[in-house]
């Protein structure tokens, strides 16, 4: 390493030349989409004028090279004025051959600019230049029939100057819809991912804030135990001790709070709106109103219960009800004509939710998740707990959750 070397006994001008190339094929790259239809055309342009300097037969070459001069400069247009350019390019073709007979016979180059003109045609017009191409096209099919036939044009003719005239613009109109097809799938699935990016951060922001004021709640209950305990030191141990077990329990939950909130805290704006919120926070106490508003909505839903809730962490509560909300709202929105049903089951550790209907698969199931799956996700990993969604073996659709009470350090 002491001569300088990125790699040891190799020269770093070496090491370094693939990089070298990378960025010169870059520059080059640049440099030719920007000249290069000038290039195209200055070369074509030269082939024509060689191959009439040495065209032996009769004619007036004069005319008939600056005639071919003008369609090949009229290539150096063809992408941001298709149509001009390809007027511009056909009339100097045919009034070359017209001053010098049989050299669009004889001219290499005469065929080369003759296709390219036509493939641009097709290759860069678009909107309602695309109607005016093909009433181009058509003329020219005719043209080429009525000049290259001998007597009255058969139906081989017309077959071969349909595939001669309209092929190249037929290939460069297929290769630009494929293009602009590969553009527009680029574009929705960029705009797919910032939706969801959008919506997975707005129910993070919205988590975050719901996690807020159920800390807040918590070292308010807190504060209000302390002051009671103060003013009863001396006078009622029981008392005192049962408020410091109160707070003991309260912030052992905040604590267990404050975990996930840090865990998915981010740059978020609206920390002005926490600030005012007042009302209640939804809680699985409050479920039976849910469910009355879905039973309202035409889903029928049963519940089914079991062990003690009693131990649930506010958190925890919360993001149980927001989970079995939105798995709801999914079977309203996805399922159809179905009958739902939740499952509680409340362990000594975690409280584990299961959501179920009879209805078709929901769409979100296929591969795509939707945004009521991803709000799903989010609120479970807040708490530090696992998901599982998908089709139910015997139909309809399932959502289970199992959500700890407390995450480790």
């Amino acid at each position: 390493m002491g001569d300088g070397s990125l790699i040891p006994g190799r020269d770093p001008f070496i090491a370094l030349a693939p990089y070298r190339v990378l960025v010169r094929w870059a520059r080059w790259k640049v440099w030719l989409n920007r000249y290069g239809d000038v290039l195209l055309a200055v070369g074509i342009g030269v082939a024509l004028v060689v191959e009439m300097l040495l065209w032996e037969g009769g004619g007036d070459k004069t005319l008939a090279t600056a005639l071919l001069v003008l369609a090949s400069a009229a290539l150096v247009v063809r992408r941001s004025q298709p149509i001009p350019s390809f007027v511009v390019c056909w009339l100097g073709l045919f009034g070359a051959a017209h001053f010098v007979r049989g050299f669009d016979n004889g001219s290499s180059a005469f065929v080369v600019i003759y296709f390219l003109s036509l493939f641009s045609l097709g290759a860069y017009t678009r909107g309602r230049e695309v109607a005016v191409s093909v009433l181009l096209v058509l003329i020219g099919i005719v043209v080429f029939v009525a000049s290259d036939s001998d007597g009255s044009p058969g139906m081989g003719d017309a077959v071969f100057a349909t595939v001669f005239v309209g092929g190249p613009w037929a290939t460069g109109l297929a290769l630009r819809l494929r293009r602009d097809l590969a553009v527009a799938n680029e574009r929705l699935r960029v705009e797919q991912e910032e939706k969801t990016r959008r919506a997975v951060a707005e129910e993070r922001s919205t988590i975050a804030r719901e996690l807020h004021d159920v800390v807040a709640h918590a070292i308010s209950v807190t504060v209000l135990q302390s002051r009671g305990a103060r003013r009863m030191l001396g006078r009622d141990e029981a008392k005192v001790r049962g408020a410091l077990d109160a707070i003991e329990h309260t912030n052992t939950q905040a604590l267990g709070d404050m975990r996930r909130l840090l865990a998915i805290l981010r740059d978020t704006e609206g920390d002005a709106e926490s600030d005012t919120a007042t009302a209640p926070q939804p809680s699985l106490s409050r479920l039976d109103e849910l469910l009355e508003d879905v039973r309202g909505s035409g889903l029928p839903v049963e519940v089914s219960t079991s062990g003690d809730n009693l131990d649930v962490p506010p958190g925890v509560d919360l993001s149980a009800y927001r989970i079995i909300q939105e798995a709801l709202t999914n079977v309203l929105k996805h399922a159809g004509p179905a009958t739902a049903r939740v499952e509680l089951t409340y362990g000594e550790d975690d409280l584990t939710l299961r959501v179920t209907d009879d209805g078709k698969v929901a769409s979100e199931a296929n591969g795509n998740p939707g945004h009521g799956l991803l709000g799903i996700r989010e609120r479970v990993a807040v708490v530090g707990g696992e998901v599982e969604t998908g089709p139910c073996p015997g139909g309809g659709f399932e959502v289970r959750a199992r959500l700890p009470y407390s995450v480790e350090a």
